[in-house]
């Protein structure tokens, strides 16, 4: 698996060296004429200007080198070629494959198969639902759909259910539930007819928790205003799946499982049979335009070169900042509100897969590795926490993400809110030092950002920005060394909670805290 630790690449060194004589981002502009075209890229309808970040030309083909050195090679060529680079659970990663409309992806022709299939089958009882063929108990149409899953299984199809709600069809709405706070599902249940509802189970494994009880909430709730004994095989319940065996014993009927194949991890499942309420919203010709975007971005990480390829820059450059200037979080703020759930999508993928401390190799990392990811949608973040980034002691690295055209707006109000995104990006780069005697208004710049931008969001468009994350993120993993898809971490806090649970359960092993706090609770529920 071609295990690496950068710190002992002899570039790395020099990377530390250089670091700390690093020009200001306003110098690097006097001194490279050329910085804005040569660091400026399109590629699957997006354009990404990496120049005002703190990385001279010269520091940036340095970290070129470095990766070219590294496995990154391998690791891409081993992602699209199917081999198991999750290696703590000896699995493909083949997320591509299920928007592979150019044959990028080294799939045998069962393996297509499949994938066709599985997607023909989702679509196919979208389009009953969108269509009006699909019929409740009671044989009324269905108006409204519960997602019930969690983490990958409800953050992507939530993004773009809400990016895209231009395209969405305008007598059918899909809710999302996803937190086992029972306020969030009772309060939702009491705005629905149960006759035209319908239950969508989103779990890969069909074993969790939150969205288990979850579902036997909404399931009673089904069965009580149906008056259906057997709720579960009816039609009111579909289930999202890659384990089909746990579905049926579960009590969903055959037929109506959509399943997915094990190989396609939550975090990178909304291209699957995870996107059923994303296809019953938009339909399957846009979901089809949302799966093309993402294999258009697919195709130019397979196929560019290092110095041209957008995900393999960007994620060089956050390495830069975290390991080389010492910058541990990454704000990312769209200048659209309709992508007001990217930030907490993003969160989840970038922490989830490269918040590890352990590499391939079963050792411990000497280097900081994955970034603190967050961020709000901007006007509103002005008003809320870039007074911090502006003149805090804190140096944020900021993506910012913009569209040039939208619809649903008018050219007023547009223009305003692009204006307002490229002055934060001005302001934070430029500074202004204050008068004298007045230091409180002194802003010190240097702050770097990157600037991205679609032509206007639509389902492709939406699929390569989605997509683009998902490989910066890998290239980050790959170059630190470590296993970007898996997620032990969240193991443990399962299993005490499964401890805790029972309201005999023994306290004596946990921390005297920890039992004073299950005490409280076991007198209250």
């Amino acid at each position: 698996m071609l295990d690496f630790r950068p710190e002992l690449n002899a570039i790395w060194a020099q990377l530390q060296i250089t670091a700390a004589d690093t020009p200001e981002i306003a110098a690097l502009f006097q001194q490279e004429p050329q910085r804005v075209s040569d660091l400026t890229l399109e590629a699957a309808g997006l354009r990404v200007d990496l120049s005002k970040n703190k990385v001279s030309q010269q520091q940036l083909k340095l970290l070129l080198e470095f990766a070219a050195q590294s496995p990154l090679s391998y690791h891409r060529s081993a992602l699209f070629e199917g081999k198991p680079i999750n290696s703590s659970e000896n699995r493909a990663v083949l997320h591509p494959a299920l928007r592979d409309f150019g044959e990028i992806t080294a799939l045998t022709s069962g393996y297509r198969d499949t994938v066709y299939e599985q997607r023909a089958r989702m679509l196919t009882a979208a389009e009953q639902i969108r269509s009006g063929e699909w019929l409740g108990h009671t044989g009324k149409p269905i108006t409204d759909i519960i997602n019930i899953g969690i983490g990958g299984s409800d953050l992507g199809p939530k993004l773009v259910y809400e990016a895209l709600r231009e395209f969405r069809h305008n007598t059918l709405t899909v809710h999302f539930i996803s937190n086992v706070d029972g306020a969030e599902i009772y309060s939702l249940l009491k705005t629905l007819n149960p006759e035209t509802t319908l239950v969508a189970i989103a779990s890969k494994t069909f074993t969790t928790q939150e969205t288990l009880l979850n579902a036997k909430t909404a399931l009673a709730w089904l069965r009580q205003g149906l008056d259906i004994e057997q709720v579960e095989a009816s039609s009111h319940v579909v289930a999202l799946t890659a384990s089909a065996a746990n579905a049926v014993s579960y009590g969903v009927a055959p037929e109506r499982v959509l399943p997915f194949e094990e190989w396609v991890g939550g975090r990178y499942s909304l291209w699957s049979s995870i996107g059923f309420g994303i296809a019953c919203a938009v339909g399957g010709e846009a979901f089809s335009e949302l799966l093309q975007g993402a294999h258009a971005l697919d195709k130019h990480f397979a196929e560019a070169p290092l110095d041209q390829n957008i995900p393999v820059l960007m994620a060089l450059i956050g390495i830069w900042n975290i390991n080389f200037l010492g910058y541990p979080t990454q704000a990312v703020i769209p200048y659209c509100e309709r992508l007001g759930l990217l930030s907490a999508y993003l969160q989840q993928l970038d922490m989830e897969s490269n918040g590890k401390s352990t590499l391939r190799d079963n050792t411990r990392a000497n280097t900081a590795t994955g970034p603190i990811v967050w961020g709000q949608t901007g006007t509103n973040g002005q008003h809320a926490f870039f007074q911090l980034m502006h003149q805090g002691t804190h140096t944020i690295p900021v993506e910012f993400i913009g569209a040039l055209q939208d619809t649903l707006s008018d050219a007023t109000h547009h223009r305003t809110l692009l204006v307002n995104m490229i002055a934060q990006a001005s302001a934070l780069m430029s500074g202004k030092p204050a008068p004298d005697g007045e230091a409180y208004r002194d802003y010190p710049g240097d702050k770097p950002s990157t600037m991205i931008l679609i032509e206007q969001l639509t389902p492709a468009s939406l699929g390569a920005l989605i997509a683009l994350y998902e490989h910066k993120v890998f290239v980050q993993g790959s170059l630190w060394g470590i296993n970007s898809f898996d997620q032990w971490g969240v193991e443990l806090g399962k299993k005490l909670t499964n401890e805790l649970l029972p309201k005999e359960a023994d306290l004596k092993a946990f921390d005297e805290s920890t039992r004073a706090l299950m005490g409280l609770v076991n007198t209250r529920l």
